[in-house]
């Protein structure tokens, strides 16, 4: 399984990011049948012409290559700060056309779209208003023009701040309720 994402999957900000960034509280909830890769990258845009493209880092190219059998994409979260914005009509686009990449694997992998988690406080431009009056709808709109399943960390998570001491980033508790979600989703 490739867990495809941002800072939140990597794991910034997590107390013991290693062993509680969400992708590996989900490999323990989903037992040694699974093998749950993180390939999480912090600053990371779905946006092509994004500040820090997804598509243009390593990462993707590592994700790709891992031959998943699922793939869970948590991105959009930068994607509302202002410079990224400008594109924002992008968003669908860019986002399909990464679902189409990986759903194009030999592997064929079952491709999982996540809703962000909310932001509890604007933080680099990140803020709350564009993911959920811009992003969330856009992820929607895909997930119906595909039939893709969709993981909402955004309800999961809401009127929860306390599991985000940044805003943005959850700690080791938040990362674990994503994790839960994002298990309960799967199974």
């Amino acid at each position: 399984m490739a867990c495809v994402g941002d800072s939140i999957t990597f794991g910034s900000g997590v107390e013991g990011r290693e062993s509680n960034a969400y992708p590996a509280v989900l490999q323990r909830l989903l037992g040694e049948k699974f093998e749950v890769k993180n390939f999480g990258v912090s600053g990371m845009t779905l946006l092509k012409k994004g500040d820090k493209p997804y598509w243009k880092n390593r990462t993707f190219e590592d994700a790709t290559n891992s031959k998943p059998n699922i793939v869970v994409i948590k991105l959009g979260t930068n994607d509302s700060k202002p410079q990224n914005r400008t594109n924002i009509t992008d968003f669908a686009a860019d986002l399909a056309a990464m679902v189409e990449h990986f759903a194009a694997l030999e592997t064929k992998p079952k491709v999982f779209l996540c809703l962000p988690v909310p932001v509890y406080k604007t933080l680099s431009g990140i803020n709350e208003e564009s993911v959920s009056g811009e992003i969330i709808p856009a992820i929607r709109k895909v997930a119906a023009e595909k039939k893709l399943p969709i993981i909402d960390l955004h309800t999961a998570l809401a009127n929860q701040p306390s599991l985000f001491p940044d805003g943005v980033h959850p700690n080791a508790a938040g990362a674990k309720r994503i994790a839960e979600t994002v298990h309960a989703a799967i199974r």
